[in-house]
């Protein structure tokens, strides 16, 4: 048996929005892969329909009911005639006996918000979950730390970092899609729900503001209005330690709604607070940002991830260079890869064109109906966590013949044996991997199968530097040096795409088997 019919081959799609470091354990997750909110499109779809159906009822009932409005209006503009003739008299009679009757108790209303409500319980079944919303929020307040987004940028629909006075557009959209005063309200409760002060009170702020500039208008969708902004905006302030900043909010409420005892409980309390200690009413409040245990090195991460890949000084190393690259194979000799060498120690190459337009769009086909959320390892167990956010799929080379293709490739291009057991095509505790104990990863061969607009970086933390998304191009190093030692300077975390929509594939291939390919070394510089 060849290779190719041997080889069962595994790669592991990451369809992601916000890839590998927060989220939340959704019941549908689907917040956690764009591909996935892709698809909430078409029960929103649905439910425009219906609700152009119910539109269209009502708009021929109101029209019926102007015409009724007019015709009795008429009759009005000479108050003696409907007296003076006695067919308007009876008509009059009539009118007041039975027909208001019959407008006032129509069902037409009724049965067209009945069929919209009815329409609406067919649907819902296929729409997002609340924990989906919340992992949507949580992903928004993630860009927001990572790229330093400023939060009144965001609500009016642009992306700006800002650091003190200087402001940067990093991503400008075609088209400025602004959030409501309801929009910000529900991240920032979101932010409140979790005792996240940091992120909840500028986003209630904006809620308050957009509140404060639309109060008295009624939009049907919303959920929240200023006194609920309010509300929870204070109690956030007081919870922060600002005192003072509590209390004014506090009285705002009221003057909207006097009526609240709680509320003006609120306000003794805090007016008592600033009494007995007068320094917290000019006080700063500083909020600390919640800690990431699981992520040590969160400022060089999110430095790097702020470059969006871009390494300029680059191109001022001359033992960093571009080359076509055959591996002295035969399958490359007539069309070698083009490579380019991204860094030394660790060593990092890219290579691009490795896959066309259409073999990462059928990959892409192929996993889609497999997606699941992405997994790490506890011990024995795979596990969903808060952290990793990403969906992932397994695809074997008997699933499509171009995947055999492009392990055929895999293999000329690194010198590998990546047959199995010295390749992954499995990753969970019954594999064939765990039993047959194929040593640690030596190596990672990574395939971009979608560009993205901004953001969505991998990130070489150790190592200080970061790799932008290159479509159709695969990011190649070693995990191991040739002592088979890690390589600590080749952790990496994926940056969260700020727009757009990133796909990967990875090919794990591991340490056993490979022995003649890759020699070993005593030497742990090697």
């Amino acid at each position: 048996m060849g290779l190719a019919a041997r080889l069962a081959a595994l790669l592991a799609l990451l369809a992601l929005r916000a890839e590998d470091l927060l989220g939340a354990a959704a019941r549908e997750d689907t917040f956690s892969a764009l591909t996935c909110v892709a698809r909430a499109l078409a029960p929103e779809r649905r439910l425009l329909g219906l609700l152009r159906r119910y539109l269209r009822g009502e708009e021929a009932r109101l029209r019926d009911l102007t015409r009724f409005y007019d015709k009795v209006l008429s009759l009005h503009e000479d108050p003696a005639a409907p007296v003076a003739n006695p067919l308007l008299a009876f008509t009059l009679i009539k009118r007041l006996q039975s027909d208001w009757r019959n407008v006032v108790h129509s069902l037409e209303a009724s049965e067209n918000i009945q069929a919209l409500k009815d329409g609406y319980e067919k649907v819902e079944q296929d729409l997002p979950a609340f924990e989906d919303l919340e992992g949507a929020a949580r992903a928004l307040m993630r860009l927001q730390d990572v790229y330093m987004l400023n939060v009144k940028g965001l609500a009016r629909g642009v992306f700006q970092r800002v650091t003190g006075s200087d402001v940067t557009d990093l991503y400008s959209p075609g088209r400025i899609f602004s959030l409501t005063a309801d929009d910000c309200f529900q991240i920032g409760k979101v932010a409140y729900d979790m005792g996240d002060y940091y992120h909840a009170i500028p986003w209630l702020e904006e809620a308050v503001s957009l509140f404060r500039g639309s109060y008295g208008e009624w939009k049907t969708e919303d959920e929240a209005s200023l006194e609920d902004a309010l509300d929870h905006l204070a109690f956030a302030c007081f919870q922060a330690g600002n005192v003072s900043c509590a209390l004014s909010l506090s009285r705002e409420f009221l003057l909207y709604s006097p009526e609240n005892k709680r509320m003006a409980r609120n306000v003794l309390k805090y007016e008592r607070l600033l009494a007995e200690s007068p320094h917290q009413a000019v006080a700063e409040a500083v909020i600390q940002r919640p800690r990431v245990p699981h992520l040590r090195t969160r400022d060089t991460y999110e430095g790097l991830c702020q470059t969006l890949g871009s390494q300029p000084i680059h191109y001022q190393i001359p033992s960093l260079y571009c080359s076509y690259e055959t591996n002295s194979s035969p399958y490359l000799l007539l069309q070698p890869i083009r490579k380019e060498v991204i860094h030394l120690d660790p060593y990092v190459a890219l290579y691009h064109d490795f896959v066309s337009d259409s073999e990462a769009q059928k990959i892409r086909e192929l996993a889609e109906p497999w997606l699941q959320r992405s997994v790490v390892a506890s011990g024995e167990k795979q596990l969903q966590v808060e952290y990793r956010i990403s969906k992932s799929a397994w695809l074997k080379d008997t699933v499509d013949p171009m995947l055999v293709t492009l392990d055929h490739r895999i293999a000329a291009l690194t010198g590998l044996d990546v047959q199995p057991p010295y390749a992954e095509y499995l990753q969970s505790p019954s594999s064939p991997l765990y039993r047959m104990k194929s040593g640690n990863r030596v190596a990672t061969f990574m395939i971009y199968l979608s560009s993205v607009e901004a953001g969505g970086a991998t990130a070489f933390i150790y190592a200080n530097f970061s790799v932008p998304v290159v479509k159709n191009a695969a990011l190649f190093w070693w995990n191991l040096h040739r002592s088979g030692e890690g390589d600590g300077d080749t952790l990496h975390a994926g940056c969260p795409v700020l727009v757009g929509d990133k796909w990967v594939a990875n090919k794990w291939i591991h340490e056993y088997g490979q022995e003649f390919r890759r020699p070993c070394s005593s030497n742990p510089e090697d």
